[in-house]
């Protein structure tokens, strides 16, 4: 089994954080290591693959907290953990309440605040960039903990690369320029690059920011991507937490 761990999160020895691959479940394929329980796979799959990924961090599945993904900009705080309908961002200041984020090419970020210890994680696909959700986490975090953004520390998680993420006329008119560019007459997206763009305007510091550097459709062997696979895969998930 495979997992991407983090560079900037390791610095901090009371925090948890792992990103799954598609390596080491027990699925048959397309689903290999999958984590949701909504794309075909068996419950019973899924719930040993679950075992063995938060096993392997130390987290029990009594301590974990799932949201209900929908491509919006709803936030919420989770004081225990549990499941939460309808959002794309979790944050929270407990201890032992691990946040989890599903992913399989949208962007997945994960944030520390080490001074106020606060953890939250954000799902951010066209939708949630365009609608600024990492922006509106941000903000929520100031207001509601006093965070410093400059202290802020940041992970991106496996993501599509620009390379890969062709987008019709609709969605690319959203977008600022400087993310995009043309190739045989189609528009690419880096959402990456607009999320990224969003907390430097927030003061984050970029030697704070970590960008897994992986591109889950470019990396087949490693990540379920929802493109490459026309939907018939699995999914990852992302984990942060307080210990």
């Amino acid at each position: 089994m495979k997992i991407i761990h983090s560079n900037i999160f390791n610095r901090f020895p009371e925090i948890k954080f792992g990103f799954s691959t598609k390596q080491g479940g027990v699925s048959p394929p397309p689903y290999y290591m999958n984590l949701s329980t909504n794309v075909g796979d068996s419950e019973e799959n899924v719930k040993k693959n679950r075992g063995i990924f938060f096993g392997a961090l130390g987290i029990g599945l009594e301590n974990i907290t799932i949201q209900r993904q929908i491509h919006s900009t709803n936030i919420r705080y989770v004081s225990t953990p549990g499941y939460v309908e309808d959002c794309d961002g979790l944050y929270t200041d407990k201890k032992n309440n691990f946040l989890v984020i599903s992913g399989a090419d949208c962007i997945t970020i994960f944030l520390y605040e080490p001074h106020k210890k606060v953890v939250a994680g954000i799902h951010s696909g066209w939708k949630g960039t365009n609608g600024k959700i990492l922006t509106k986490a941000v903000k929520e975090l100031q207001r509601r903990f006093s965070i410093d953004t400059t202290e802020l520390m940041v992970y991106i998680g496996p993501s599509i690369s620009q390379d890969y993420y062709e987008v019709g006329e609709e969605v690319a008119k959203l977008f600022e320029d400087d993310i995009k560019f043309f190739k045989n007459g189609k528009c690419h997206l880096d959402l990456k690059k607009s999320n990224i763009k969003q907390l430097l305007k927030l003061g984050v510091r970029i030697n704070n920011i970590e960008d897994s550097g992986y591109c889950t459709y470019r990396d087949k062997d490693l990540f379920h991507s929802h493109r490459r696979d026309k939907g018939k895969t699995g999914r990852m998930f992302g984990v942060i937490g307080m210990v």
